[in-house]
């Protein structure tokens, strides 16, 4: 593979490179990506090259390749759209000896519910967490109702049988005529939250929303210090969220919660509960034994399609009403760019991505075929070798 810069304008059908060496047709058959420019990221196969002038001709495409371009050159055989998925084929082959690393802060423990649904992005845990102690600051309790200033199409009342914590939630009714941009507030002791980073709460709402369509702010008496946008929500599922401030250092003196509704949803309710601050840096975590917790892969909250996290009865009184914290990984993720990275070790990749290409080279006829087997065996042994230098997962349990 070659490296080069279009030295002149091309066209719709051509790329100019005056540096290239070589004599007229030295580069028929082969491929060209371009790296740079308006088509950054396209192919095309040569088809004519013209050593005087160092065009290179190719396939029409919507627009002229410009000077200054970046390109590649690949060799006849090698076209690099295929090159880059014999990369991805060996990031897909060696899941399940490597995973990108990932820890999720999304479950809550409520001390009724034995089983969570595992969120996406983790497909191996390793470690089940509970956290222990943290610093926080109960900003609303959502055991009365939200009465400061309610719009006219919210109802708000005191949800004593469907609720997290304390003895209610805050159910907010809202009518059909509610519009985006209607809001609920209630006034609370004057709080200084520059030290604090995240505001931690329970809601539920009777349909499924999107991110941003339902907001909590908190306000002092110059108006909105935080604007927070609730996470996305599925119908009917009590969901924990954690949402980071954007300008803690301003939230000296808050005087108010404000729930928002920013998008036109319909009639709908929204039920909120335990609404605080906390400081995400002073959590004291707890492993939790391997044998009071287990992965149901079938799981039943959200249908066979998911899995779901199930504590035992003493992981339960262990986790009692915690945050939960899940320690693993996730598939390697395939790269989409020379600038994406992986987990998986460059010298695997590059063993049995070029095991793959010759493998296909040696089923064309006019190549040495016995001599492309022989490549192909060797470097499919490299990466066997590679992928037996890793070390062993221990204590892994997959999700899907």
């Amino acid at each position: 593979m070659l490296t080069g810069t279009t030295t002149a304008t091309g066209s719709n059908i051509t790329a100019r490179d005056t540096k290239l060496f070589g004599g007229d047709d030295e580069y028929n058959g082969s491929y060209i990506r371009l790296t740079s420019g308006t088509y950054d990221g396209t192919t095309h196969r040569i088809t004519d090259y013209t050593a005087s002038t160092g065009t290179m001709t190719f396939a029409q495409m919507g627009g002229t390749v410009a000077a200054s371009v970046t390109y590649e050159l690949w060799n006849d055989g090698f076209d690099p759209d295929v090159i880059d998925e014999y990369i991805n084929q060996s990031i897909w082959e060696i899941t399940g000896r490597i995973y990108d690393p990932v820890e999720k802060l999304d479950l809550h423990t409520d001390r009724i519910n034995a089983r969570w649904e595992i969120p996406s992005g983790i497909n191996m845990i390793q470690d089940v967490y509970y956290r222990d102690k943290f610093t926080s600051k109960l900003l609303h309790g959502c055991n009365t109702a939200f009465d400061d200033s309610v719009d006219s199409n919210f109802t708000i009342t005191a949800d004593t049988e469907d609720y997290k914590t304390g003895s209610a939630s805050n159910k907010i009714d809202i009518a059909v005529g509610a519009s985006a941009g209607d809001t609920a507030s209630d006034t609370i002791t004057s709080v200084n939250l520059a030290k604090y980073d995240y505001i931690e709460f329970w809601i539920k709402s009777s349909v499924a929303t999107s991110s941003g369509n339902l907001k909590i702010h908190l306000v002092d008496a110059g108006g909105i210090e935080e604007s927070l946008d609730v996470p996305a929500l599925t119908a009917n599922i009590w969901k924990y969220c954690r949402v980071a401030f954007t300008a803690p250092h301003d939230n000296t003196a808050i005087t108010q919660v404000r729930f928002e509704y920013d998008s036109d949803l319909g009639a709908c309710v929204v039920w909120l509960d335990d609404i605080k601050a906390v400081k995400n840096d002073t959590a004291v975590w707890e492993k939790l034994a391997r044998d009071t917790w287990r992965i149901d892969k079938e799981g039943t909250l959200q249908g066979a399609s998911t899995a779901d996290l199930v504590l035992s009865d003493r992981g339960r009184s262990l986790a009692s009403y915690r945050l939960i914290k899940l320690s693993g990984g996730d598939i390697p993720a395939e790269l989409s760019a020379d600038s994406s990275t992986t987990e998986v070790p460059e010298r695997y990749i590059v063993a049995y991505a070029t095991a793959l290409a010759a493998q296909a080279g040696s089923l064309r006829p006019d190549i040495d075929v016995d001599g492309m087997r022989n490549i192909a065996g060797f470097w499919f042994a490299k990466s066997e070798q590679a992928r037996n230098a890793l070390p062993f997962l221990t204590n892994v349990r997959t999700v899907r």
